[in-house]
């Protein structure tokens, strides 16, 4: 069995990663590690981010570490709120607050286009080791922001985005399909594929 530190304190996002790798993988996060000081994201992308917060984990815990970085990216507002995604409305803002600023601005920008809300989730994991870089992971799923919160499933953005093909948002979509689709479900799939070969 392979062990791998998430280098987060999200459990929404320890639990769904790890069934997404499945019970080949043993999962813990930065809760184990309660006294490592906050990570500063100050990159410019979310390869940055993710690469970023995989090199601090790694420095403090012997093991392979994995860090990600992903967000929403709207076409019309110039892939926004991209890196800022989880502190689009302010650095304590909530996913309610997040959203509501995205819908006012994709409102008030007036976008243009085959399709004004086009979008898409995109996310990056980077692998590290005892303070040595290894490589980043992606994976991305293509949709549209729909034009009111629909549905109580995921977290963020999900209630307010449709994955191409499907008339449900994340929110609403049930948490195998999202997990199956999801921009996080394919860049895991990508990390344990590099994994079973490393």
């Amino acid at each position: 069995m392979t062990s791998l530190t998430l280098a987060t304190r999200n459990p929404h996002k320890t639990r769904e990663i790890q069934q997404l790798l499945g019970t080949s993988f043993e999962v813990c996060d930065l809760s184990t590690l309660p006294d490592l000081p906050e990570i500063i994201e100050d990159g410019a992308t979310f390869a940055e981010n993710a690469e970023i917060k995989a090199l601090a984990v790694s420095r403090a815990y012997s093991g392979l570490v994995v860090a990600d970085d992903s967000g929403l990216e709207v076409d019309a507002m110039d892939g926004a709120p991209g890196v800022r995604s989880a502190r689009y409305a302010g650095e304590k803002a909530t996913d309610q607050q997040n959203i509501e600023k995205l819908l006012q601005e994709l409102r008030d920008c007036a976008p243009s286009g085959s399709d004004p809300r086009a979008a898409r989730f995109r996310c990056v994991m980077a692998l590290a080791r005892d303070g040595k870089f290894i490589r980043t992971v992606e994976g991305m799923v293509a949709g549209r922001v729909v034009e009111a919160s629909r549905g109580t499933g995921g977290f963020g953005y999900d209630p307010i985005f449709q994955p191409d093909g499907y008339d449900k948002t994340f929110g609403e979509l049930a948490a195998e399909t999202k997990n199956r689709i999801s921009h996080r479900a394919r860049a895991v799939q990508n990390l344990r594929a590099y994994l079973s070969a490393f």
